[in-house]
């Protein structure tokens, strides 16, 4: 349930296809995500689950399983 929602919000800002967007997806080499739009993910992830994402947090995050781990974590 969480990694649908974070999928489609990643494939949203990025105008990518879904189905691109697995857990194992790395940012930087998978999909080809600059800072800009790590920031622009994050301010999503963080209306969409009702919580707030620290800088230091988003630096540890290199893949989309570790934001999903990350967002299941803050919301259960």
């Amino acid at each position: 349930m969480v990694f649908e929602k974070i999928k489609k919000i990643i494939a949203g800002q990025l105008s990518i296809d879904e189905e691109e967007v697995k857990l194992s997806s790395t940012f930087t080499d998978d999909l080809g995500v600059d800072s800009l739009e790590i920031f622009e993910i994050v301010m999503s992830l963080e209306d969409e689950f009702g919580i707030e994402i620290p800088n230091e947090d988003i630096e540890d995050m290199k893949t989309v399983g570790d934001i999903v781990k990350y967002v299941e974590s803050k919301t259960e």
